[in-house]
């Protein structure tokens, strides 16, 4: 399958990924950072396998499928804890990694 049949979910892993990078970063500047400490380890992981699924389906890869179903849980975690903060960077985390869970699934879904 070409990179363009995976567009849609591509733009939202990357756009998860930096919302998440930014996040995690912007979350050590808090005065409570400790409290954070959750957000910012969920962050990390939800940027990586955004990036990674990016990557898989930008390459076509057979495993685009797979990734992508991981990338759903791992970005549904990533809005679950980062909505339960107040903070601006975690509401837009939040709303990114929802979008990309949608995408992901939809993918996966159409990959079957």
């Amino acid at each position: 399958m070409s990179h363009e049949h995976f567009a849609a979910c591509i733009d939202a892993c990357v756009k998860c990924a930096q919302e998440c990078e930014h996040c995690a970063d912007a979350c050590l500047t808090e005065k409570e950072v400790a409290r954070m400490t959750d957000c910012i380890r969920t962050d990390r992981d939800c940027a990586a396998i955004c990036w990674d699924a990016a990557a898989f389906m930008s390459r076509g890869s057979q495993f685009s499928e797979s990734i992508c179903r991981l990338c759903v849980e791992i970005c549904e975690k990533c809005a679950s804890i980062c909505g339960q903060h107040q903070t601006e960077h975690c509401k837009r985390c939040a709303n990114a990694c929802g979008q990309c869970a949608e995408k992901c699934r939809e993918m996966a879904g159409a990959t079957v």
